[in-house]
């Protein structure tokens, strides 16, 4: 029998954290619970977790910060941001310090739950895929076994786990359009791997339909 998932619970809304945290382990999950953003961001660089439940507004650092430094010091593991701020700003925000997803407070636990299960299933996906470690196109390499990537210009990116999905998603179905709804985390990619963004070689937009990904480069 596989061990339970570990998720970390950070909010400093202490019955709200007990409310999440008495619901996961309701469905099986090892939860571990803090208050405050260092001692997140203690937790996250301790390792051994599959998923974080991280608040923004919180007091030592805000959940920003803490994403933006577990990102910067190599850590993978997804981030989900629960926050009261709900503005496309906070959101956008949210995903380029490194988040995973975004659910604005109030909110419905099955809600919560299910986005969980559905982060960890992409994980298990992306974990259990075929052995392609590596995608190189255009001068820019990939490794998505660590999820990072050196562009054509030399520059070093640490992917999120969404955005290494997304692009592993794209180029296992090179030339298909994709009608995911990844809008975001296609402008994300384009800024970190196209030499002009605003004139895309390798990630298309097919109107009406969604995205498609070429390795070898093309004009739209």
């Amino acid at each position: 029998m596989s061990e339970p998932r570990a998720i970390l619970v950070a909010d400093d809304e202490e019955n709200l954290a007990r409310g999440i945290a008495e619901n996961l382990l309701a469905e099986g999950y090892r939860v571990t619970t803090v208050g405050d953003g260092i001692a997140a961001l203690e937790e996250i660089l301790r390792g051994g977790y599959d998923l974080v439940v991280l608040d923004v507004m919180m007091p030592g650092l805000d959940g920003f910060a803490v994403c933006t430094e577990a990102r910067r010091q190599g850590i993978v593991t997804p981030i989900l941001f629960l926050t009261a701020k709900s503005s496309v700003d906070d959101r956008i925000r949210g995903l380029e310090a490194g988040g995973d997803d975004y659910l604005p407070k109030p909110f419905h636990l099955r809600e919560l739950l299910l986005r969980v299960r559905v982060i960890l299933r992409r994980w298990s996906w992306y974990a259990e895929g075929p052995d392609d470690s590596k995608l190189v196109f255009g001068g820019n390499e990939v490794d998505f076994r660590t999820f990072r990537a050196r562009a054509f210009d030399g520059a070093i990116h640490q992917l999120t786990q969404k955005e290494a999905m997304i692009l592993k998603a794209l180029a296992e179905r090179q030339g298909e359009p994709s009608s995911r709804t990844v809008d975001n985390f296609i402008l994300r990619l384009r800024k970190r791997f196209e030499p002009d963004p605003e004139r895309p070689r390798f990630f298309h937009t097919m109107r009406g339909v969604g995205y498609r990904f070429t390795a070898r480069g093309e004009s739209e």
